[in-house]
Protein backbone atom coordinates (compact mmCIF):
# COMPACT_ATOMS: atom_id res chain seq x y z
CA UNK A 1 0.00 0.00 0.00
CA UNK A 2 1.18 3.85 -0.88
CA UNK A 3 1.22 5.45 2.03
CA UNK A 4 1.87 8.72 0.22
CA UNK A 5 -1.20 8.06 -2.18
CA UNK A 6 -3.24 7.12 0.73
CA UNK A 7 -2.58 10.44 2.69
CA UNK A 8 -3.19 12.59 -0.69
CA UNK A 9 -6.32 10.81 -0.89
CA UNK A 10 -7.44 11.13 2.77
CA UNK A 11 -6.49 14.76 2.55
CA UNK A 12 -8.19 15.21 -1.12
CA UNK A 13 -11.63 13.85 0.94
CA UNK A 14 -10.94 16.18 4.00
CA UNK A 15 -10.85 19.76 1.49
CA UNK A 16 -13.90 18.32 -0.46
CA UNK A 17 -16.24 17.77 2.84
CA UNK A 18 -14.54 20.84 4.50
CA UNK A 19 -15.66 22.73 1.40
CA UNK A 20 -18.86 21.07 1.24
CA UNK A 21 -20.11 21.68 4.47
CA UNK A 22 -18.88 24.88 3.97
CA UNK A 23 -21.32 25.60 0.88
CA UNK A 24 -24.22 24.12 2.98
CA UNK A 25 -23.44 26.17 5.89
CA UNK A 26 -23.17 29.61 3.85
CA UNK A 27 -26.83 27.94 1.58
CA UNK A 28 -28.15 27.71 5.11
CA UNK A 29 -27.09 31.14 6.64
CA UNK A 30 -28.50 32.51 3.13
CA UNK A 31 -31.64 31.06 3.65
CA UNK A 32 -32.17 32.10 7.07
CA UNK A 33 -31.33 36.09 6.30
CA UNK A 34 -34.27 35.35 3.38
CA UNK A 35 -36.45 34.13 5.66
CA UNK A 36 -36.77 36.89 8.11
CA UNK A 37 -39.78 37.68 9.26
CA UNK A 38 -41.77 40.65 8.95
CA UNK A 39 -42.76 41.64 12.19
CA UNK A 40 -38.65 41.53 13.36
CA UNK A 41 -37.54 44.04 10.34
CA UNK A 42 -36.85 47.14 11.75
CA UNK A 43 -40.85 49.41 11.56
CA UNK A 44 -41.24 52.46 9.16
CA UNK A 45 -43.85 55.42 9.37
CA UNK A 46 -47.28 54.08 8.82
CA UNK A 47 -46.76 50.43 9.40
CA UNK A 48 -49.98 49.06 10.72
CA UNK A 49 -50.80 47.67 13.97
CA UNK A 50 -53.31 45.77 15.65
CA UNK A 51 -54.99 48.35 17.91
CA UNK A 52 -56.64 46.91 21.21
CA UNK A 53 -60.14 47.61 22.18
CA UNK A 54 -59.74 47.01 26.09
CA UNK A 55 -56.87 49.77 25.93
CA UNK A 56 -57.20 53.78 26.06
CA UNK A 57 -54.65 55.50 23.37
CA UNK A 58 -53.28 58.36 23.85
CA UNK A 59 -51.60 60.61 21.13
CA UNK A 60 -49.29 63.28 22.26
CA UNK A 61 -49.27 65.89 19.81
CA UNK A 62 -46.86 68.95 20.35
CA UNK A 63 -47.20 71.91 17.02
CA UNK A 64 -44.54 74.49 15.48
CA UNK A 65 -41.54 72.26 16.03
CA UNK A 66 -38.86 72.93 16.20
CA UNK A 67 -38.67 75.47 19.01
CA UNK A 68 -35.98 75.06 21.50
CA UNK A 69 -35.29 74.72 24.47
CA UNK A 70 -39.13 73.57 24.40
CA UNK A 71 -38.62 71.03 22.16
CA UNK A 72 -35.17 69.76 23.44
CA UNK A 73 -37.31 69.71 26.48
CA UNK A 74 -40.20 68.05 25.78
CA UNK A 75 -38.65 65.31 23.68
CA UNK A 76 -35.92 64.75 27.09
CA UNK A 77 -39.03 64.06 29.12
CA UNK A 78 -40.80 61.63 26.73
CA UNK A 79 -37.48 59.52 26.23
CA UNK A 80 -37.14 59.77 30.31
CA UNK A 81 -40.53 57.85 30.31
CA UNK A 82 -40.31 56.02 27.36
CA UNK A 83 -43.49 57.06 25.49
CA UNK A 84 -44.79 58.02 21.90
CA UNK A 85 -45.47 61.64 20.92
CA UNK A 86 -45.99 62.96 17.23
CA UNK A 87 -44.15 66.18 16.46
CA UNK A 88 -45.98 68.60 13.61
CA UNK A 89 -43.25 70.85 12.16
CA UNK A 90 -43.14 73.92 10.50
CA UNK A 91 -40.48 74.71 7.39
CA UNK A 92 -39.93 78.59 8.24
CA UNK A 93 -38.93 77.41 11.81
CA UNK A 94 -36.48 75.34 10.44
CA UNK A 95 -33.79 78.20 10.56
CA UNK A 96 -29.82 77.30 11.03
CA UNK A 97 -28.07 73.93 11.56
CA UNK A 98 -29.02 73.21 15.40
CA UNK A 99 -32.72 73.07 14.09
CA UNK A 100 -32.41 70.95 11.44
CA UNK A 101 -30.34 68.58 13.27
CA UNK A 102 -33.69 68.60 16.11
CA UNK A 103 -35.68 68.01 12.93
CA UNK A 104 -33.42 65.28 11.78
CA UNK A 105 -33.70 63.49 15.63
CA UNK A 106 -37.10 63.86 15.69
CA UNK A 107 -37.60 61.95 12.08
CA UNK A 108 -34.68 59.29 12.76
CA UNK A 109 -36.20 58.23 15.93
CA UNK A 110 -39.37 56.66 14.90
CA UNK A 111 -41.34 54.72 16.40
CA UNK A 112 -41.05 56.75 19.22
CA UNK A 113 -41.59 60.28 17.41
CA UNK A 114 -43.59 60.92 14.30
CA UNK A 115 -42.83 63.97 12.77
CA UNK A 116 -45.83 65.50 10.98
CA UNK A 117 -46.49 68.10 8.55
CA UNK A 118 -48.13 71.60 10.21
CA UNK A 119 -47.23 73.54 6.57
CA UNK A 120 -44.05 75.32 5.64
CA UNK A 121 -45.21 79.29 6.55
CA UNK A 122 -47.95 78.07 9.32
CA UNK A 123 -50.88 78.61 7.18
CA UNK A 124 -48.85 82.21 5.49
CA UNK A 125 -47.86 83.07 8.85
CA UNK A 126 -51.15 82.80 10.87
CA UNK A 127 -53.42 84.98 8.31
CA UNK A 128 -56.02 82.21 8.20
CA UNK A 129 -58.91 84.09 6.51
CA UNK A 130 -56.59 84.00 3.82
CA UNK A 131 -54.88 80.83 3.62
CA UNK A 132 -58.29 79.17 3.59
CA UNK A 133 -59.97 80.76 1.08
CA UNK A 134 -60.68 79.02 -2.00
CA UNK A 135 -58.73 81.90 -3.96
CA UNK A 136 -55.64 80.54 -2.57
CA UNK A 137 -56.47 77.29 -2.33
CA UNK A 138 -53.17 76.19 -4.54
CA UNK A 139 -50.77 77.82 -3.02
CA UNK A 140 -51.76 76.86 0.58
CA UNK A 141 -51.27 73.02 -0.84
CA UNK A 142 -47.85 74.33 -2.08
CA UNK A 143 -47.24 75.31 1.10
CA UNK A 144 -48.02 71.97 2.67
CA UNK A 145 -46.31 70.09 -0.22
CA UNK A 146 -43.24 72.04 0.23
CA UNK A 147 -43.00 71.08 4.05
CA UNK A 148 -43.16 67.64 2.84
CA UNK A 149 -40.30 67.40 1.19
CA UNK A 150 -38.07 70.76 2.62
CA UNK A 151 -38.37 68.77 6.06
CA UNK A 152 -38.12 65.05 4.78
CA UNK A 153 -41.71 64.25 6.24
CA UNK A 154 -42.36 60.29 6.11
CA UNK A 155 -46.26 60.33 6.34
CA UNK A 156 -49.18 62.49 4.40
CA UNK A 157 -50.36 63.14 8.18
CA UNK A 158 -51.60 67.35 8.32
CA UNK A 159 -52.53 69.61 10.74
CA UNK A 160 -54.15 72.57 9.67
CA UNK A 161 -52.50 75.57 11.50
CA UNK A 162 -55.10 77.02 13.76
CA UNK A 163 -57.98 75.02 13.05
CA UNK A 164 -58.93 71.88 14.21
CA UNK A 165 -60.22 70.04 11.49
CA UNK A 166 -60.52 65.99 11.09
CA UNK A 167 -60.70 64.44 7.38
CA UNK A 168 -59.68 60.98 6.20
CA UNK A 169 -61.30 58.68 3.60
CA UNK A 170 -63.62 61.07 2.59
CA UNK A 171 -64.96 61.54 6.36
CA UNK A 172 -64.53 65.63 6.52
CA UNK A 173 -65.60 67.69 9.96
CA UNK A 174 -64.82 70.07 12.14
CA UNK A 175 -63.51 73.37 11.62
CA UNK A 176 -62.81 74.51 7.80
CA UNK A 177 -63.92 71.12 7.06
CA UNK A 178 -65.73 72.17 3.75
CA UNK A 179 -62.90 74.33 2.40
CA UNK A 180 -61.45 73.28 -1.06
CA UNK A 181 -58.09 72.78 1.07
CA UNK A 182 -59.27 70.12 2.89
CA UNK A 183 -61.24 68.51 0.30
CA UNK A 184 -58.08 68.69 -1.88
CA UNK A 185 -55.86 67.18 0.81
CA UNK A 186 -58.20 64.74 1.57
CA UNK A 187 -58.35 64.07 -2.10
CA UNK A 188 -54.97 63.09 -2.33
CA UNK A 189 -54.89 60.75 0.54
CA UNK A 190 -53.85 63.34 3.19
CA UNK A 191 -54.98 62.20 6.64
CA UNK A 192 -55.98 65.76 8.63
CA UNK A 193 -55.86 65.40 12.37
CA UNK A 194 -57.38 67.70 14.90
CA UNK A 195 -57.45 67.72 18.44
CA UNK A 196 -59.70 66.37 21.56
CA UNK A 197 -58.29 68.22 24.05
CA UNK A 198 -55.56 70.92 24.03
CA UNK A 199 -52.92 71.78 27.14
CA UNK A 200 -53.38 75.71 26.32
CA UNK A 201 -50.88 78.15 26.24
CA UNK A 202 -50.88 81.13 29.18
CA UNK A 203 -51.96 84.53 28.00
CA UNK A 204 -48.63 86.71 27.51
CA UNK A 205 -46.37 83.48 28.53
CA UNK A 206 -44.77 80.26 27.07
CA UNK A 207 -46.83 77.91 29.84
CA UNK A 208 -49.22 75.71 30.01
CA UNK A 209 -52.23 77.61 31.27
CA UNK A 210 -53.87 73.97 33.08
CA UNK A 211 -52.47 72.33 36.00
CA UNK A 212 -51.39 68.93 35.80
CA UNK A 213 -54.34 67.52 37.87
CA UNK A 214 -56.46 69.42 35.91
CA UNK A 215 -55.46 68.00 33.15
CA UNK A 216 -55.53 64.78 34.34
CA UNK A 217 -59.39 65.20 35.20
CA UNK A 218 -59.93 65.99 31.40
CA UNK A 219 -58.20 63.24 30.00
CA UNK A 220 -60.37 60.82 32.19
CA UNK A 221 -63.70 62.41 31.63
CA UNK A 222 -63.02 62.14 28.06
CA UNK A 223 -62.54 58.95 28.24
CA UNK A 224 -65.35 58.43 30.39
CA UNK A 225 -67.81 60.28 28.28
CA UNK A 226 -66.87 58.97 25.20
CA UNK A 227 -66.77 62.23 24.06
CA UNK A 228 -62.99 61.24 21.68
CA UNK A 229 -63.46 62.00 18.22
CA UNK A 230 -62.88 58.20 18.01
CA UNK A 231 -63.83 55.69 20.69
CA UNK A 232 -60.69 55.08 23.06
CA UNK A 233 -58.03 57.56 20.97
CA UNK A 234 -57.65 60.91 22.69
CA UNK A 235 -55.33 63.36 20.49
CA UNK A 236 -53.74 65.82 23.22
CA UNK A 237 -52.82 69.17 21.37
CA UNK A 238 -50.04 71.26 22.95
CA UNK A 239 -47.08 73.38 21.71
CA UNK A 240 -42.85 72.94 22.35
CA UNK A 241 -42.41 75.94 23.28
CA UNK A 242 -45.05 75.77 26.88
CA UNK A 243 -42.15 73.69 27.67
CA UNK A 244 -38.88 76.17 27.83
CA UNK A 245 -38.52 76.49 31.56
CA UNK A 246 -37.92 73.43 33.85
CA UNK A 247 -40.27 73.86 36.07
CA UNK A 248 -43.19 73.29 33.38
CA UNK A 249 -41.06 70.33 31.76
CA UNK A 250 -41.39 69.14 35.34
CA UNK A 251 -44.93 68.89 34.82
CA UNK A 252 -45.03 67.40 31.76
CA UNK A 253 -43.27 64.70 33.56
CA UNK A 254 -45.81 64.54 36.51
CA UNK A 255 -48.59 64.57 33.21
CA UNK A 256 -47.53 61.32 32.06
CA UNK A 257 -46.16 59.55 35.17
CA UNK A 258 -49.53 60.34 36.27
CA UNK A 259 -51.37 58.92 33.36
CA UNK A 260 -49.09 55.68 33.15
CA UNK A 261 -50.66 54.49 36.71
CA UNK A 262 -53.66 53.46 34.66
CA UNK A 263 -52.87 50.33 33.36
CA UNK A 264 -55.17 51.18 30.29
CA UNK A 265 -53.10 54.11 28.89
CA UNK A 266 -51.33 53.58 26.08
CA UNK A 267 -48.91 56.31 24.34
CA UNK A 268 -48.73 55.91 20.64
CA UNK A 269 -47.72 57.88 17.15
CA UNK A 270 -50.62 58.89 14.86
CA UNK A 271 -49.89 56.90 11.76
CA UNK A 272 -51.37 54.57 14.27
CA UNK A 273 -54.64 56.40 14.89
CA UNK A 274 -57.54 54.42 13.96
CA UNK A 275 -58.87 56.40 10.99
CA UNK A 276 -55.19 57.07 9.96
CA UNK A 277 -54.58 53.09 9.44
CA UNK A 278 -57.65 52.62 7.38
CA UNK A 279 -57.40 52.94 3.96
Amino acid sequence: MNLCKLNLTSMAMIALVTVSSCKNKGAAENKGADSVKPETAKMVPGTPIQLDNTKRYIYLTWDDSPQPPGTVNSKAVFVEEGIKATFFSVGFNQVGPFKKRLIDSIRNAYPQFLLANHSFSHGFKDKYGTFYSPAMTDSALNDFLRNEKELNIPVKIIRLPGNNGWAANGDLHGQKANTPLVKKLDSLGYKIIGWDLEWTQQAKAKAPKESVDEMIQRVNQKFDDGTTNQQNALVILSHDRLFEKKQYADSLKKFISLLKQDKRIVFETLDHYPSVQQK
